[in-house]
């Protein structure tokens, strides 16, 4: 009996990337291909690479490069993939170069130099298709691209402009998850919240209901679900406010990832980004009165070309201002290709790490009183792992990788996606611990 294909698989990058990487996988497995995480049980390897800033870059081409040594036939995909000639200088020996979301290059490339076996079982494929997350949470892709220019960044050149899904597709794999076992969906896109744009929001029908494709019907409809329903990578724009009263009914998740990347003016005109961050602060004010438990997550720049020093200090006094729940930060990296990297006054290195760190201490005490607040409340938790000492959680303040954890201590009863009623009780600047209530 001749052996299976077997396809060894490596995904680096965002949950964008991640979602590329399971409809590939996906795919593999309905075609009868068996999926190996040992590159000497894999007849080839795909990498799906990311190319956003110089370290993404470099561990990309490392994890081609030790694929190369490894196996010896490799097929690359992903952001990375859009500077082929950068990939073939390093490894020339690379099978196929394909871009970001390309699941039929991928796949030619696959059938190409490892043809699919006869008579694939495709009853043996999952109806929701093959997940990379754990079965109790999975990303929901909702569109490809972005119709923004941000001098900071190179994602349209690398996934193109704003193209979504009609709603009908993404709400039906929704419920697919969440008949599988899914009990959050992390809704993501490189900007959710223009969702249906590039469709005109055209009404799409939903189980005989005419619905528009638009972020807030979207959001309305996966509401629906009774899961949680997290919403990501959401620009700022005035519809977003309407969205706010969902999460008020409990409809989805009061939380909010919001990119605001800065809050000078000068600066994020600089970034082609909205610059308004007093309006901003109003808004922010606005949707705390319509749902108080709303938690909102945003990242930053520092050291961006040009920045003075009284500009940052503008942003720490925003920090101040807004009190937002979860902050990540970066320094400026020069992203080759971005336009930003001929602006002038480039920020020299040491002072771009002085102020990530002054800025990381700055909004670790706002967190750490944020969280302060809650000890004492009763609130659900997702529970996403049992270890001996007890179980890890998330609230509905946390999503996964990015932001805290609750941790219980002795409930080594529970199961990973049981949610549980828990009293906080401790809390630091990211995490909290409680006991079951």
């Amino acid at each position: 009996m001749s052996k299976t294909p077997t396809v060894g698989f490596i995904s680096l990058g965002c949950p964008k990337a991640l979602v590329d990487s399971e409809k590939i996988l996906t795919q593999l497995r309905s075609e009868g291909y068996e999926v190996s995480p040992s590159y000497q049980e894999a007849d080839l390897v795909v990498v799906n690479t990311c190319g956003f800033i110089d370290a993404a870059v470099e561990e990309s081409l490392d994890s081609i490069g030790e694929a190369i040594t490894e196996n010896g036939k490799v097929i690359v995909t992903g952001c990375l993939g859009a500077r082929e000639a950068e990939i073939r200088a390093r490894h020339p020996q690379v099978l196929k170069v394909t871009g970001a979301h390309a699941l039929k290059e991928v796949m030619a490339a696959v059938h190409e130099h490892l043809p699919a076996p006869h008579d694939p079982f495709m009853d043996l494929l999952p109806p929701q298709g093959i997940k990379l997350t754990p079965k109790h949470y999975a990303y929901l892709k909702i569109s490809e691209g972005c119709n923004h220019r941000c001098t900071f960044c190179i994602i349209p050149s690398l996934r193109g402009d704003l193209e979504s899904r009609l709603l009908s597709d993404v709400l039906l794999e929704a419920e697919r998850l969440a008949n599988a076992g899914a009990k959050e969906l992390l809704v993501v896109a490189q900007d959710t919240s223009a969702y249906g744009l590039d469709l005109n929001y055209q009404t799409d029908f939903w189980k005989g209901k005419g619905r528009k494709t638009r972020f807030y019907e979207l959001a309305d409809a996966l509401g629906e679900l009774g899961i949680w329903i997290r919403m990501h990578y959401v620009y700022p724009y005035p519809h977003v406010d309407a969205v706010i009263p969902l999460m008020a009914q409990g409809k989805i998740l009061p939380y909010l990832d919001i990119p605001f990347q800065h809050a000078n003016s000068r600066i994020l005109k600089l970034m082609k980004r909205p610059a308004a961050s007093e309006n901003v602060l109003q808004r922010i004010k606005a949707w705390r009165e319509i749902c108080p438990d709303i938690t909102l997550r945003s990242t930053f720049i520092v050291g961006f070309p040009g920045e003075t020093e009284q500009e940052f200090t503008e942003l720490l006094d925003f920090l101040s201002a807004a009190q937002l729940d979860r902050v990540g930060c970066f320094p400026y990296s020069p992203v080759k290709g971005a336009v930003a990297n001929e602006l002038a006054n480039p920020v020299p290195e040491e002072v771009k790490q002085q102020r990530l760190e002054r800025f990381m201490a700055h909004q670790a005490e706002i967190s750490a009183d944020r969280l302060q607040q809650r000890i004492g409340r009763i609130e659900t938790v997702l529970i996403d792992e049992v270890v001996a000492e007890g179980a890890i959680a998330r609230s509905k303040a946390d999503a996964p990788e990015i932001d805290g954890q609750v941790f219980i201590d002795g409930a080594t009863h529970l199961k990973a996606g049981e949610f549980v009623q828990v009293k906080l009780e401790e809390a630091d600047e990211h995490d909290m611990w409680g006991h079951l209530f």
